[in-house]
């Protein structure tokens, strides 16, 4: 490994320990995921024919910028596709299309509403995502339970459905979503292998939570509806069936059309954008424009888009200077190639650290094979998905609706840490045997 290798690793080490101490720090880590980029390829522009030796001359700087653009077209792919969904589900939730969740929960029993809100999670999430489906629910849940300390745990077990209910959906996780565009995993191999490991993590931390939750709350809470605008009931389940039904209709129109899924989520945008805008026309409302497609992108969380941003160019740097290469054998060589120990080990390196970069990280260690454990659907890709995105519900920072939910109840590492991390951790190992079972027997 040369010097200039290790600066290079180093100044990612630093920027990603800096984007692990945010909380610390107090720097927005989508700022610290930028620098790191810049200064990565900076420094790999110091000596590129060390890294491409048989491009010589001024050939080889023409080369890198071909390599950038095909890395930042990668990963726009993913943004755009971000963006996108994200768009669409605050177009929803802003025209009350979510009222039925409120009411689908209403019940007096604690344990029955804490069976409602794991199962609601579960599959919203894998429909929405699971940083949407947290703040959905845990609005919802504000309404249910006055009682902080019994919040807490339903608000736990939220973050844990919502990573489950993420980690068998092509759609439902970041993660899932780089190795669905990737073309590591396909719609189908996912849902029928992942679908049960997924389910059976959050149902374990489910039922040993439940043991806490006795009785019935005090009296009937009633769900008030969300405000919304003066459109018609009719109109507004439209805008609802169009969002999510086009969500559901992204993995069939990438298998149809063969176009990447970010060119999906953009016909579906395109249809609920001009179908808000034609009831828009007909309403006399005031406020009109507060609703409006246009208003609402103003909304969404750019500092996020341009985190991924930053980390996913970052990490094409290591893939672009041979590190992730190295790094994937070293861990072949250690662990004799056990799949499922690797990736159990990366599913608890998730819960520490963001698991964007680690399995952007891994999808430049490790290339598809054309048979094995690496190809298409194989056990590896699998498991990467379902470890990297389980995994995350171990520490309340180990994902974006652990962070999410963090802030919106104030829920302290500490807390977790001493009450639901161990719950999250026998629910995490009993589904990666129950993959393992599955494929013993069935695949």
């Amino acid at each position: 490994m040369t010097t200039l290798t290790i600066i290079i690793v180093c100044a990612f080490v630093v920027g990603y320990l800096c984007i692990a101490l945010e909380s610390l720090t107090k720097v927005n880590k989508a700022a610290i995921a930028l620098l790191m980029c810049v200064v990565c390829w900076t420094l790999l522009m110091m000596n590129p024919a060390a890294y491409y030796p048989e491009i010589g001359g001024e050939g080889v700087i023409h080369h890198i910028a071909e390599v950038i653009e095909h890395h930042l077209g990668d990963a726009a792919g993913t943004l755009f596709f971000l963006m996108g969904a994200m768009t669409i589900v605050e177009i929803v939730d802003s025209n009350g299309g979510f009222n039925f969740v409120r009411d689908a929960l209403k019940t007096r029993s604690k344990r029955k509403l804490m069976w409602r809100v794991a199962f609601m999670t579960f599959f919203l999430s894998a429909i929405l995502d699971n940083l949407t489906t947290s703040i959905v629910m845990i609005m919802v849940l504000r309404k249910l339970v006055q009682s902080r300390e019994e919040r807490l745990l339903y608000a736990a077990l939220i973050i844990i459905s919502a990573n489950s209910g993420g980690a068998f959906s092509p759609i439902g996780d970041v993660t899932t979503i780089m190795l669905w565009i990737k073309g590591v995993i396909t719609t189908q191999g996912v849902i029928t292998e992942i679908f049960i490991p997924s389910l059976v993590s959050m149902l374990i931390p489910a039922v040993i939570i439940s043991l806490h939750l006795k009785g019935k709350f005090d009296k009937e809470q009633n769900l008030p509806k969300a405000e919304v605008s003066q459109f018609t009931k009719v109109q507004r389940d439209i805008i609802f069936w169009l969002g999510v039904g086009g969500l559901v209709f992204v993995p069939i129109f990438k298998t149809l059309t063969h176009l990447p899924p970010f060119m999906g989520i953009l016909l579906v945008l395109g249809i609920l954008w001009t179908t808000t805008e034609i009831f828009h026309y007909n309403t006399s409302e005031d406020d009109t424009m507060a609703k409006r497609v246009s208003d609402i992108m103003t909304k969404i969380d750019l500092s996020t888009i341009m985190f991924f941003l930053g980390i996913l160019m970052a990490v094409a740097v290591l893939q672009e200077i041979g590190v992730l290469t190295a790094m994937g054998e070293g861990l072949n060589e250690a662990f004799a190639g056990n799949y499922y120990l690797i990736n159990g080990i990366i599913g608890i390196l998730s819960s520490i650290v963001d698991n964007v970069p680690l399995v952007a990280g891994c999808m430049g260690m490790y290339p598809v094979a054309a048979e094995g454990a690496m190809t298409v659907d194989g056990i590896f890709w699998q498991l990467l998905a379902y470890c990297a995105g389980v995994g995350g519900s171990m520490l309340i920072i180990g994902s974006a609706a652990g962070v999410v939910v963090m802030g919106l109840e104030k829920i302290t590492f500490g807390w977790y840490l001493k009450r639901i991390t161990w719950i999250a951790f026998v629910g995490y190992l009993c589904g990666i045997l129950i993959y393992w079972v599955e494929r013993m027997l069935f695949f």
